[in-house]
């Protein structure tokens, strides 16, 4: 109870009058102090995304909405609502533009994610259907698919004989997701799907795989995966990016699924919550960069 008196009291009358005091005593705002004291990356990027959304001016606050080409002329508003030179502070407005493009960045990287995760799997698209095929030739280059509807589909990990219905809950993001781990890293996608085949500790790929496309997805919603991607693009992060972070989701969770050793397929609930919770932990360290560590093509 105390804690959230004190924040509201901060964040309603102490916080204006001590980012007053320190520009008196530093001769800078405070979104100057932050460019200057943080270093470039998900730290300074926070900072600043928080001091434009505390703001009380609408131009400020609104500024971490605005598209990605309006950002160089939303710098300089800024910066003349906050009369900051550019011939004393020279580096500024370029650290700014920076943290704009990151913060806008995401919020359209989400909707984009958002958006490709409501599309369902249509097989009466040629498209989706090309890309289901692809899947199958890049995990399996060697053994043609006998059919479209075929019991093969549970050699990748598949549910059923149709692996359409398997992409309910994440649409084509989840199929997208496989495609762009087997297509950018197709021997450790390989490595991975004969390791899950294992006799005993074996879980189903492309289940699996749809699973930790919900666990970035959830990340990315919450926020939690900007620690990441602040550190990783020094821009807006684009699809690609998101992809990426899903490689390294899947290479380092079949890396924990076999150092942890679970007695069954049955206790996979558990030990996807627990590897859910390192990779938070690890994303709550603002120098942080997951990427998946291995050859790329």
């Amino acid at each position: 109870m105390f804690s959230l008196i004190w924040h509201y009291l901060y964040s309603s009358f102490l916080r204006s009058w001590v980012k007053w005091m320190l520009r008196k005593i530093t001769g800078r705002c405070e979104l100057q102090r932050i460019c200057a004291n943080t270093i470039q990356g998900a730290e300074r990027t926070m900072q600043i995304e928080y001091s434009l959304e505390s703001s009380r001016s609408e131009i400020l606050k609104g500024s971490v909405t605005i598209s990605e080409e309006n950002v160089g002329n939303r710098a300089d508003e800024i910066m003349k609502i906050k009369k900051i030179s550019t011939q004393k502070d020279p580096k500024f407005k370029l650290s700014l533009q920076i943290c704009l493009l990151q913060v806008t960045g995401y919020k359209k990287l989400f909707v984009d994610v958002e958006n490709l995760r409501k599309q369902p799997f249509d097989s009466s698209k040629k498209q989706h259907e090309d890309m289901l095929i692809k899947l199958w030739e890049l995990l399996m280059p060697h053994i043609p698919l006998e059919s479209r509807i075929t019991k093969q589909w549970g050699d990748i990990g598949f549910q059923g004989e149709d692996p359409k219905t398997d992409f309910r809950g994440m649409g084509m993001l989840g199929l997208q997701n496989l495609i762009f781990f087997g297509e950018h890293y197709p021997e450790t996608a390989r490595q991975t799907l004969s390791q899950s085949n294992h006799p005993k500790m074996g879980y189903s790929y492309a289940i699996v795989g749809i699973n930790l496309t919900e666990m970035a997805y959830s990340m990315l919603k919450t926020g939690i995966l900007k620690t990441h991607l602040y550190n990783v693009v020094s821009g807006a992060p684009q699809m690609h990016h998101f992809h990426e972070f899903y490689c390294y989701l899947m290479y380092e969770f079949n890396r924990f699924w076999f150092k942890e050793k679970p007695a069954s397929i049955m206790e996979f609930n558990y030990y996807r919550e627990q590897f859910h919770k390192r990779v938070k932990e690890l994303l709550l360290d603002h120098n942080s960069v997951l990427i998946l560590k291995a050859e790329k093509q």
